[in-house]
């Protein structure tokens, strides 16, 4: 995917998640982009690992950077103890708007990022993307249990519990990405 293309897709994301009520901090942008690239296999290019809050890429972290230096991208300063929230700029919305027909093709995706993070604080998100991530990189596990109880070793401030209830609505997730997936083949 070319730059600006890939740009177009980012800005298209940050606004729909805006739509639909989304914080659009860098965590929610994070697992957002982590969702549609990995989940949905939409080529953006990004690395992941997890980290503090789940799924991260520091790639696409120097990315909101660039975008906000190059003027694509502003902060929203909000009132402590809440973190800034991603806005696109004017200068963003006509990039989108002149790759709209290049990124048309990836709005189903964009759609059902967008609603599955709709009302997620960053708890949930985190317990998603790290079930997301345990689910595809760690083929080895067998069994539901067998995730739970190795994402709750790796982040023991997520019970047993929660890691379960996250795994078992990642493996309803995914059923419903598949025909996405699938549709775009």
């Amino acid at each position: 995917m070319k730059r600006l293309e890939h740009n177009a897709v980012l800005f298209s994301l940050i606004d729909k998640l805006r739509d639909k009520g989304s914080w659009c901090g860098e965590t929610h942008l994070q697992k957002a982009v982590y969702f549609l690239q990995d989940l949905l296999k939409v080529d953006l290019g990004y690395d992941f690992i997890i980290y503090k809050h789940g799924p991260f890429s520091f790639d696409f972290r120097d990315k909101l950077t660039g975008l906000r230096a190059d003027n694509f991208l502003e902060l929203e300063v909000q009132t402590p103890p809440y973190g800034p929230r991603f806005n696109t700029t004017a200068f963003a919305k006509k990039t989108h708007k002149r790759f709209e027909e290049n990124t048309a093709k990836f709005s189903d995706k964009i759609d059902f990022v967008a609603g599955l993070f709709e009302g997620k604080k960053v708890e949930e998100l985190e317990r998603l993307g790290t079930a997301l991530f345990i689910t595809l990189e760690y083929e080895e596990f067998d069994s539901t249990e067998e995730r739970a109880k190795f994402i709750h070793e790796i982040k023991p401030h997520v019970s047993y519990e929660k890691a379960e209830e996250a795994l078992l609505k990642i493996d309803e997730i995914r059923k419903e990405a598949k025909k996405l997936v699938s549709k775009a083949i």
